[in-house]
């Protein structure tokens, strides 16, 4: 019973070979999944999207281009796999400090409006990752304000 127990568990929850042990490559995993999830998000595949989300990735994590692209290729694959959120915003919740989460709800905002719109489901799955990572209503509104002008 424990073994079935066990294995349960580990289908649901994430597991030490999905994810680096390196908290640095943990959060910039994590963090590059939800932001494929947002890009997924409207059903549209714009090249403006994915720019503008390896920019990110290369300006937030210091990598260089090589590096980026195989970060959004094994975060492609990790949202692929992954049945909900948790697996991203428990080990986002675990590491990161409020600051560093109100610069991903920035970020997930760069990607979103990359494409100069903003889709309903883009805001709804940025507003459910900023519940799921305890960001403010306040915090995220500013974040949101924060990237429109600078866009």
């Amino acid at each position: 019973m424990m073994t079935k127990l066990k294995l349960l568990l580990d289908t649901f929850l994430p597991s030490e070979n999905n994810f680096p042990s390196d908290p640095q490559k943990v959060i910039s995993l994590a963090s590059a999944a939800l932001m494929v999830e947002v890009l997924l998000s409207d059903y549209e595949r714009k090249p403006e999207e994915k720019k503008a989300l390896l920019d990110v990735l290369k300006k937030s994590f210091a990598l260089n281009q090589v590096t980026a692209d195989e970060l959004l290729k094994q975060a492609r694959k990790a949202q692929r796999d992954a049945t909900d959120y948790f697996r991203f915003t428990s080990q986002i919740n675990e590491i990161c400090t409020p600051q560093e989460k109100i610069s991903l709800i920035e970020n997930l905002w760069r990607v979103a409006y990359a494409d100069g719109e903003l889709h309903h489901y883009e805001e709804h799955v940025i507003r459910r990752i900023a519940d799921l990572i305890y960001v403010s209503h306040t915090d995220f509104i500013t974040a949101k304000l924060r990237v429109i002008e600078s866009v």
